[in-house]
């Protein structure tokens, strides 16, 4: 990926992949930078969804970021939530690198943690990606130090209390309900 000038190597899923446009032509992505001792890898995500899974997936023991990518590359974002969902862990090892008990670490992390599948698509047709607000202060809080699952409380709280707020707004209001 050249960046006014810089190269950069990202690695993304194939789902992400099949949405790219020709070589030269304008991209944005989603980028999540995954630091080691020895390296600092880029992963990018053309949606939020993607990148949201790809986060929770790194975040069980035993999957690394390689992993994680071979999951999304393997099964589409919306199968996989509701392979989650419904405990479909032959439908996980299909996934090429993933066994049977990473299969069952996978439901087990993530079941309670996912969005139910039938619930968004009852109320949209469709799995809904998290809202750019969200996101953005999700993220900023999270670089901030924030744990992100209290991150992610406090501005699901914000969010449902006053959900036409600006960033800077939400961000204020999440961080008081953090200092709670």
């Amino acid at each position: 990926m050249d960046v006014h000038g810089v190269g950069y190597d990202v690695m993304i899923p194939l789902s992400t992949f099949y949405g790219l446009g020709e070589v030269g032509s304008d991209l944005s992505l989603r980028i999540h930078t995954h630091v080691r001792e020895d390296a600092l890898a880029l992963f990018g995500f053309a949606t939020a969804l993607e990148q949201n899974l790809f986060e929770r997936l790194i975040g069980i023991s035993g999957i690394g970021p390689k992993l994680a990518l071979a999951v999304l590359s393997g099964i589409e974002p919306r199968d996989l939530l509701r392979a989650i969902g419904h405990g479909d862990v032959a439908r996980l090892t299909r996934i090429p690198g993933v066994g049977k008990k990473t299969a069952e670490r996978i439901v087990l992390e993530l079941k309670d943690k996912m969005p139910v599948v039938e619930e968004a698509e009852a109320s949209s047709g469709s799995v809904t990606e998290p809202s750019v607000l969200r996101d953005d202060v999700l993220s900023a809080l999270v670089n901030l130090g924030y744990h992100r699952p209290l991150a992610e409380k406090a501005v699901d709280v914000v969010v449902k209390t006053a959900p036409d707020g600006d960033f800077e707004r939400t961000l204020k209001h999440a961080l008081r309900e953090l200092a709670r």
